[in-house]
């Protein structure tokens, strides 16, 4: 019997973010699409060799993307809405590019695939539970299928001519079908046709020499309905037999109920996640054929966590005597940092509890090899894994009682705020008396490279913390001015000083940890720095209130408080294993509530606290939506409610399904919420219509995860949509999300027109109501 490695899916990014920066060199017209592609190019042999050398056995291709393997995966297949007016040949980088991030032309010259007009980006969301951004399919009536694309083949002939025969990571069509969305048509009901396209597919990759696919049904762990499980057979019955070998790759959570179906399934492998369902592998070994080969997800490959190698070895060396097995991460290396090996500055006591993508194939290589060859094989690797896991559980950075006090002496009146909504909204009328449909924006300003230049400055110590200060203050006093001259309602500050709407509070809060080089992907070319949530969690002293109390200080109009909510920074994080999620979340809601109150006592009338990624943290089984909404619901209101009436509450939420959650987003009783619709053409407020909410929605009229500018009318056609979903009273006008992404030369026009936009609707209302009068 033979234990081997496999990765699922290596980090695209680079070392040192060499994919983000060849992005957007490209975008920016400075590199050609040669250059571009000869980048990726150099980053995947780079992978490839790296994996190899750490003891991977089986290596993946087809695992790195210019933008979002779901996004490659259309291109493949050819799936490319109408607006796009692809010729229907092959998919080209224009082409991919913008049905990624959009394109925008006019009467004089063409977009970048080829329109005279704007062409919008496909709608975008999050990725299961993950952080990760996925580009939502968009699938037609009479929707036809074609290999459009080369690249999966391209990219295995790649490895195969630098002596890698690697197994091709493809996206099942049924999880395909199930994340698209359709129009006029429901997406599985075009599975036939999609299967005739993916049996071509795999049997050109069989043609080319591979001998496995790795083909991902991540929607295997989710709750199926009839007509999905028999997808799934139908699917598999038509695959099997049409070319490699397929490993069934499933991953997030457990199979449950969904076993018998995969172990009826007529495939050659199947994936285990046994770290988010360590229980699944018994009855999975009772189900399964012996054929089945049995690929094992050992190694977290969503958090940063060292492995406690003996405890896997002991729990792995009976099976590992009686049959064939692959060790393998849970799932992608996609969600964490490539290597700790770049971290010389972070605390050595914390640096040894971690793991990051590099390390992770170590630890499957040291564990293999003393499943094959006995447990001193890896003497070292084990003893020093040992040694981690004791310093880790006896650490005193580990555990505050001051903390551990506080969150037992929590009533139900820190989660309850004075006054119902309605009477709320009377005193906050009085005390701001602003407009109907008042316009403000998400937070966050453009971080212009002058900005990241200071900022970098002021790490390295090239410039003090004087002259930063300095440098800030002008930035936020020329931004709060030009919000004044452009006529926006509700003022924000710009968040110039902020490198990241999670990192920038972690920093400030007891039991975050930081890395330097932990980058890990958003979308396409965002990369984020999850903070390490090692610890019990408190604030030693104020985050935010010297920079709100700055920036109120140069305009007479409202200034928003602007703050990160408890669920979020977990979300956002790595966040240690030794508690319960909700514990950390409670922790870190009471940090925020402190912040909160020392805002109000300020002079702050706005106070916003962000939960975009309130949503993603639902578990992916609606058997347990209830017990995190509840807690998850309960840490919002504690950073809430301890504020007076006239206090404006704003939140703020990303792509999400809201219908899931509307009834957790009414029960958070923020006075405002403001959320992500551009793309989706206000189809997100139906939630908000039948459930009736009742407070105050700002849905977003201006996409900024796209480069382009919208025109007035396309917002005061938003706003009339929206106008039939909520209350015309009760809209905000604002953009999807922060501005910390997007150019100064794209948001200037972009708030124009939606100032514009604003003044038009109330226009509007104006006239309507003297036409009821009379």
């Amino acid at each position: 019997m033979t234990v081997s490695v496999a990765t699922l899916g290596f980090p695209r990014i680079g070392l040192r973010r060499e994919l983000k920066h060849a992005l957007e060199s490209y975008w920016a017209g400075k590199s050609s699409i040669a250059e571009l592609q000869t980048a990726a190019s150099g980053l995947r042999v780079t992978n490839w060799a790296r994996q190899k050398a750490l003891g991977a056995d089986i290596l993946p291709s087809n695992d790195f993307s210019l933008y979002d393997h779901v996004l490659d995966t259309s291109a493949l297949i050819g799936a490319v809405p109408p607006r796009y007016d692809w010729s229907g040949d092959t998919v080209d980088p224009d082409l991919y590019f913008a049905m990624a991030r959009g394109a925008q032309g006019d009467a004089t010259g063409p977009s970048a695939c080829g329109h005279t007009h704007d062409t919008t980006a496909q709608e975008m969301t999050k990725w299961f539970d993950t952080n990760y951004h996925f580009m939502v399919p968009e699938l037609i009536a009479g929707q036809t299928f074609q290999i459009a694309s080369t690249k999966i083949f391209d990219e295995f002939d790649e490895a195969k001519a630098l002596g890698y025969t690697t197994r091709p990571v493809l996206l099942g069509p049924v999880s395909y079908l199930m994340l698209a969305k359709g129009k006029a048509v429901e997406p599985l009901a075009l599975l036939p046709q999609l299967l005739d396209t993916y049996a071509e597919i795999l049997a050109r990759l069989a043609k080319a020499g591979a001998e496995w696919v790795q083909i991902d049904e991540p929607c295997l762990v989710l709750d199926l309905t009839t007509e999905q499980r028999t997808a799934f057979e139908r699917a598999y019955a038509r695959l099997a037999t049409r070319g490699p070998k397929l490993m069934l790759t499933t991953y997030f959570g457990g199979l449950g109920d969904n076993l018998d179906l995969v172990a009826d399934l007529p495939v050659h492998g199947l994936h285990l996640d046994l770290v988010r369902a360590p229980d699944q592998l018994e009855p999975a070994l009772a189900k399964l054929q012996p054929h089945v080969l049995l690929s094992l997800g050992v190694i977290d490959g969503r958090n940063i966590w060292r492995a406690n190698l003996p405890e896997l070895y002991w729990r792995l060396k009976t099976l590992a005597g009686q049959r064939d097995l692959i060790l393998a991460p849970s799932c992608s290396l996609l969600h964490v940092p490539v290597d700790l090996a770049l971290e010389t500055s972070l605390d050595p006591e914390i640096a040894q509890w971690l793991s990051f993508a590099v390390q992770k194939i170590e630890e499957l290589a040291a564990l293999a090899k003393a499943l094959n060859e006995g447990e001193d094989a890896s003497f070292a690797a084990f003893s020093a894994s040992r040694i981690a896991a004791v310093a880790r559980q006896t650490s005193p950075k580990i555990h505050d009682p001051a903390v551990s006090a506080r969150l037992a002496a929590l009533d139900e009146s820190a989660t309850n705020r004075t006054s119902p909504f309605a009477a709320r909204r009377d005193a906050q009328q009085k005390r701001l008396a602003l407009p109907a449909f008042p316009t403000t924006t998400i937070g966050s300003f453009p971080q212009t490279p002058e900005v990241r230049k200071a900022r970098a400055a002021h790490i390295k110590g090239e410039i003090d913390d004087a002259a930063y200060d300095q440098y800030l203050r002008v930035e936020t006093r020329a931004a709060v001015k030009w919000q004044e001259e452009i006529g926006l309602d509700v003022l924000v500050h710009g968040e110039f000083e902020r490198n990241d709407m999670v990192q920038y509070f972690g920093e400030q809060l007891a039991g975050f940890a930081f890395t330097r080089a932990g980058w890990v992907q958003s979308y396409g070319s965002r990369c984020v720095r999850p903070p390490i949530l090692y610890g019990d969690v408190s604030r030693p002293e104020a985050m935010t209130v010297g920079w709100w109390r700055y920036a109120q200080d140069q305009t007479d109009r409202p200034m928003k408080g602007m703050l990160t909510g408890p669920v979020t920074i977990l979300n956002w994080s790595f966040v240690r294993d030794d508690q319960p999620r909700e514990t950390s979340c409670r922790q870190i809601a009471l940090a925020i509530r402190d912040e909160v109150q020392d805002l109000e006592a300020a002079g702050a009338a706005i106070i916003q606290i962000d939960e975009a990624a309130l949503r993603e943290g639902l578990p992916l089984r609606r058997s347990e939506w209830q017990h995190y909404l509840d807690w998850a619901v309960e840490s919002f209101r504690i950073t809430s409610s301890g504020v007076r009436d006239d206090t404006q509450i704003h939140t703020h939420m990303c792509y999400s399904e809201f219908n899931d959650i509307i009834r957790a987003i009414g029960a958070m009783d923020a006075d405002v919420i403001s959320i992500e619709t551009a793309r989706s053409q206000m189809e997100l407020l139906d939630a908000f219509a039948s459930y009736a909410y009742p407070n105050e929605v700002g849905p977003g009229v201006y996409d900024i995860h796209s480069p382009r500018i919208p025109a007035e009318r396309e917002m005061t056609d938003l706003l009339t949509l929206a106008g039939k979903h909520v209350p015309p009273q009760h809209i905000w006008v604002n953009p999807d999300c922060g501005l910390k992404t997007r150019k100064w030369d794209e948001v200037r026009p972009a708030l124009v027109a939606m100032v514009a936009a604003a003044q038009a609707m109330r226009t509007k209302a104006r006239i309507k109501e003297a036409y009821d009068a009379n």
